[in-house]
Parts: structure tokens; sequence; C-alpha cells
């Protein structure tokens, strides 16, 4: 199978167990592996043989820009089922969120959720919206 990456998308959100984070924001990264078909995009030049990553990098922004979540788990969740729900050539998506500045006294890179979702998996895993 082939992959689709997009890597190192920053946004400004609001998502937070805190009220300073839901009120501040901070800024968030989002890389997505998208597995799925490309052999007809590769033969054929045809961007309609494929996926515009400009439309999927639109859709993450409305998302992470969006209304904030508590968790970067159902953040990352919703990421998913929104790739899943509008690209049926995509099989499998991986998406990891990082948090670079989370609000406590402690010195990292922040904390980083990745998740995993199959087609074939899809049915019975959509997170629920808060």
């Amino acid at each position: 199978m082939d992959k689709m990456t997009l890597k190192g998308m920053r946004f400004f959100g609001f998502h937070g167990v805190f009220p300073e984070e839901n009120r501040l924001g901070q800024q968030f990264y989002v890389d997505l592996s998208l597995q799925m078909d490309l052999s007809q995009a590769a033969r054929t030049d045809d961007l309609e043989h494929t996926i515009n990553y400009a439309e999927i990098h639109a859709r993450v922004k409305s998302i992470v820009e969006g209304p904030p979540f508590k968790l970067i788990e159902a953040l990352a969740g919703h990421v998913a089922s929104a790739v899943l729900d509008a690209y049926t050539s995509v099989n499998e998506v991986t998406v990891s969120v990082t948090k670079p500045n989370p609000p406590f006294e402690i010195f990292f890179d922040g904390v980083t959720v990745e998740l995993c979702r199959k087609r074939d998996d899809y049915g019975t895993q959509q997170p629920a919206r808060h």
C-alpha cells in the first residue's frame, strides 16, 4: 500500500482540560499518514486520481481551530474520522497531535498522541463529540 504524509502542520487552538488553555489557546502540531493506492496517480499524473493535500489541510485546520476538546486524544480521533468520512480511497489514517507547551512546570518538547484508524475497523471506533 502507498502512503501520503502531511507533516508538521501547525494550528492555533483552544484545547485542554484547564480553563486558561481554553481561554488563551496555544499551537498544536499535526501529522497525517494516509495509506491508499496511489498507483493510478503515479501512472497518469492526474490530480483526479489522488487526494488534494490542500483540501486535507483545510479540513484538519477547521477541526483544530474549531470548538475545543479537553483531550488531544479526542482531537486526533475527530481528525481521523473526518479523513475517513471524506476520502473513501484512504484505507488507513495515522494522526499525530502534539501539544508542545502543556501548562505545567515540566521541561520537554511536548506531548504527542498518535492514533491509527483503519477503514475495516472504522464503523466501531467513531469518537463521541462533547
